[in-house]
């Protein structure tokens, strides 16, 4: 049986994995604001935690935790995160009329479709359940009040009105998520204490709305608060309705580590009276955009859409696929520099591996749909994965796989990619038919002329030139792809007209 390793944030250790319910393995991830359309940061965490929620899965089936028998249950859960001042402001004053939450769906339904394409785009299945923030403004409601009964929280007036605070110094192992002292978190502050606040971490659990701002009707002991939560409580309450008080795994990004999933695991493990919210936590590397942080100040700021649909970067749309592997090439936990580059080299990869199913005579006509997706992943690539998502292992055996002579090779080469929604039998019918209709085009003279030039430079290493001869045809309108004949080795060309 596959043992599963991963690497827990809260322990700074690798860990085997042991559901704490053997029926039912239960994961969190933290999902997006959907103010705005999701950027290719958030693609990451998505991507990220949708293989391990395939591995969970895969070997689930097995049996891996249920003595062999294959009935174990795995639950993921990803939120969207609708309630956010700019989203309750913009709902305010588009749909006066509405109830807030109904104004807010209204606002935010755009967004989160597109959400959900894009996700569909970079091959991810959907979570077992996708909780929205404005569904559970009770629960957080009562989670509160809970923690202002066990003296966790407290109600206090600052210089915007009434909020209630958690009170960190309540916890005495406060900071054990991101390693931080709360002693030393004080002695270090920068700024004077806010009057209200009995300690410079304590942090808003709930806040009043003015007259002209959004909000919900809320009492806590007594008091009466027209407000608005703060960032932390929704994932404590969407987690806990949906997975219990405990659960097996938390997954975000890098950057959430403190104040949010600090903040998490206060509230959870006060309101609720237990030692852990998660028994894993799992957290992605960070991302930039050609060797810089991407932000809007830069000019690198970029969306997934932007990516599928527009020719913002890199002077082309990129397939979903492309941008999957992208994200997988480097260890989860590793930071991304993403770069037309990557791309370009992610692409190669990817077409070089399709050409080797179809050389080895795996059939994609509509009769072999259930055989072709039936086929099965290489347990090289599972016991990689198995090894904290051990994406360099993976990619290794899937090499090993195109390079093979046996009769398998092509067959589970196919099912590791697909395993990894990296392919699908529709995907490759696609890319059949564009490869089909690229061998067709004719180079006009000129143009055979060009490309035998740059193929000629980049074989001497003249990379700058070749570069140049790429630029002025893609100024043409020109669209250049490199890749590896299937057969020499040799680096080939094709060619588009972009459109």
């Amino acid at each position: 049986m596959t043992e599963l390793k991963l690497y827990n944030t809260l322990t700074r250790t690798k860990e085997v994995f042991e559901p704490i319910d053997p029926a039912n393995v239960r994961m969190y991830v933290c999902g997006p604001t959907v103010y705005d359309f999701a950027h290719i940061g958030n693609a990451r965490p998505v991507i990220v935690f949708d293989v391990l929620f395939r591995l969970l899965r895969h070997l689930a089936k097995q049996g891996v935790w249920d003595g062999g028998k294959g009935e174990t249950k795995v639950t993921y859960v990803r939120n969207i995160t609708d309630v956010e001042d700019k989203i309750n402001a913009r709902a305010l004053r588009d749909f006066p009329g509405l109830p807030l939450n109904e104004a807010i769906a209204n606002v935010t339904e755009k967004t989160a479709n597109q959400f959900f394409a894009d996700a569909a785009a970079l091959g991810c299945l959907k979570p077992t359940a996708q909780p929205r923030a404005t569904q559970h403004i009770d629960g957080m409601i009562a989670m509160i009040q809970t923690l202002i009964k066990k003296g966790h929280a407290y109600v206090a007036t600052g210089k915007e009105g009434r909020e209630v605070l958690f009170d960190v110094a309540s916890m005495p192992d406060y900071g054990g998520l991101s390693k931080r002292n709360l002693e030393d978190q004080q002695a270090g502050a920068r700024v004077a204490v806010e009057a209200h606040k009995k300690n410079p971490a304590d942090f808003v659990l709930w806040k009043e709305s003015s007259g002209d701002e959004p909000g919900w009707d809320a009492n806590f002991d007594g008091t009466q608060i027209y407000g608005r939560p703060g960032w932390h409580i929704e994932c404590s309450v969407m987690a806990k309705a949906n997975l219990g008080e405990v659960f097996d795994i938390h997954g975000g990004g890098l950057d959430l580590i403190f104040p949010h999933h600090e903040n998490e695991i206060a509230q959870s493990r006060c309101a609720h009276g237990t030692d852990v919210m998660a028994k894993v936590w799992m957290h992605n590397g960070f991302l930039q955009v050609e060797g810089r942080k991407m932000s809007k100040s830069e000019g690198n700021f970029v969306t997934i859409h932007d990516l599928l649909e527009t020719e913002k970067f890199g002077d082309r749309k990129w397939p979903g696929e492309v941008l999957r592997l992208a994200m997988l090439m480097t260890h989860y936990r590793e930071p991304i520099d993403f770069s037309v580059k990557r791309l370009e080299e992610a692409e190669r990869l990817l077409d070089g591996w399709r050409r080797e199913i179809v050389k080895r005579g795996i059939r994609f006509a509509p009769a072999d749909r259930a055989a072709a997706e039936s086929e099965r992943v290489c347990a090289k690539v599972v016991s990689a994965l198995a090894n904290d998502l051990n994406m360099s292992e993976v990619i290794a055996a899937l090499h090993w796989h195109a390079d093979g002579n046996e009769s398998y090779n092509g067959p589970r080469l196919f099912g590791s990619l697909q395993f990894l929604g990296l392919v699908t039998f529709d995907s490759m019918l696609a890319w059949m038919e564009e490869e089909s209709a690229a061998e067709e085009q004719t180079a006009p003279p000129e143009l055979e002329t060009r490309l035998e030039e740059r193929l000629a430079l980049l074989a001497e290493k003249n990379f700058a030139e070749a570069d140049a001869i790429r630029d002025e045809l893609a100024a043409q309108g020109v669209q250049l792809m490199d890749y590896k004949d299937a057969e020499t080795g040799e680096r080939r060309t094709k060619w588009e007209v972009k459109r």
